[in-house]
């Protein structure tokens, strides 16, 4: 890649989903005034500490954790907050946290594994896999399992009105102990309004939908899949699908902490049913496993190169306030770097936990920043800086 220029970050993947209502609306973002950088372009060692530091004595976030892989594949843990408000007790090393929307990444690398098997085929008819499940504003018949999976088919996402969103307010702590299954939600998401076919409009709804397809073809449980597909191959021993109505984190964590309405006095939100995320987002995992996991998805370690592509093969992001340059592909969003190039990743949010960055584009690098509290539940001047603080440590490292 080329030397860093003087062209802005830009609102990475997590901006996009804040946006996006994916558990909470947002605003669009200010573009970071400044990547921070050493000479040349390297970032000094302690840029990613800084950076935490940051977003918890000036932004007020609770607890931060960042995992960063170099060119070299030499991988540093930081830390910085605390892991709980009440007892003061340190940010456990590459914790546990609520993974989110990344869920869709490993979920649309099952289906394309299928694909390369010849259990799937991206442009048949979700019909084809689901027989009467679609009916609505949208039908089955006339969406692909791709147009699933780059959020094109036109079906509203279920976290667009209540229970999640009430009288155009979030309304997420009413979920707290909320068991639900997964036909219900697409049953919520299949009465919202339907958006223009062929156009991306961001919504959970398609995953449910992944989900149920990955279940049908398999005939296992989801989490199973995604376990015995992703999580062990990759040695992924932070994470895992939690069990049906499981609450608890398993391993080390920071407590997660929410605030309704955004801005007011955060309070404990770490233990929730997970059910209301499912194959959208319910996925627990580490900072460094995400990373793993990112950087071994690009470099060809999870899915083979033809469908590595189509994974990449992206489309617009078209919503009000983003820049030019985002697009979503297979379960992936890429941003452009200001040394050329993209970041490839997803990122996620949840009540409680926000995690985001990106991985190069042959997966060499990466770096993800978890958050113990969704950036959207900050005072909106906090929330900004938070994730264009974030955006510009995404693009220092990989630019370096």
């Amino acid at each position: 890649m080329s030397g860093p220029t003087t062209r802005r970050p830009q609102p990475t993947r997590l901006s996009a989903l804040v946006m996006a209502c994916t558990f909470a609306a947002g605003a669009a973002l200010a573009v970071p005034a400044v990547a921070f950088a050493g000479p040349r372009g390297t970032p000094r060692a302690d840029t990613v500490q800084q950076t935490l530091d940051h977003l918890v004595e000036v932004d007020g976030v609770p607890g931060a954790l960042a995992s960063v892989t170099d060119r070299r594949g030499r991988e540093r843990n930081l830390v910085a907050g605390v892991g709980d408000l009440d007892t003061g007790r340190r940010v456990p090393v590459d914790g546990q946290v609520r993974a989110g929307s990344n869920t869709k990444t490993f979920v649309a690398a099952v289906v394309l594994q299928l694909v390369g098997e010849g259990a799937v085929d991206l442009d048949a008819s979700v019909e084809t896999y689901l027989p009467g499940v679609v009916r609505g504003p949208v039908d089955g018949h006339d969406i692909t399992v791709r147009d699933l999976l780059q959020h094109t088919s036109g079906i509203g996402s279920y976290t667009n009105g209540p229970p999640f969103i009430t009288d155009g307010a979030p309304t997420l702590t009413a979920l707290e102990d909320w068991y639900v299954e997964p036909h219900e939600l697409l049953a919520l998401g299949l009465a919202q309004p339907a958006t223009p076919a062929g156009e991306w409009s961001y919504s959970n709804t398609n995953y449910v939908l992944a989900g149920l397809l990955v279940q049908r073809v398999t005939q296992r449980p989801l989490g199973e899949v995604v376990t015995d597909r992703i999580i062990e191959p990759l040695g992924l021993t932070g994470t895992y699908v939690p069990e049906r109505g499981e609450r608890e984190l398993r391993g080390k964590h920071p407590r997660g902490y929410h605030a309704e309405p955004a801005g007011s006095a955060p309070f404990e939100h770490t233990a929730i049913d997970p059910a209301s995320s499912w194959g959208a987002g319910d996925v627990v995992s580490t900072p460094s496993d995400l990373n793993t996991f990112f950087r071994a998805l690009l470099a060809g370690d999870v899915v083979r190169p033809a469908e590595l592509e189509q994974m990449k093969a992206t489309v617009p992001m078209d919503l009000p306030g983003l820049p030019a340059g985002m697009s979503y592909g297979l379960g992936l969003m890429s941003t452009e770097l200001t040394c050329g190039g993209l970041a490839w990743g997803h990122g996620g949010i949840i009540p409680g936990y926000q995690t985001e960055g990106g991985v190069s584009e042959r997966g060499d690098r990466g770096v993800m920043v978890a958050t113990t509290t969704m950036h959207g539940a900050l005072p909106a001047e906090a929330a900004a800086d938070v994730s264009n603080r974030i955006v510009a440590l995404v693009d220092t490292v990989l630019c370096a």
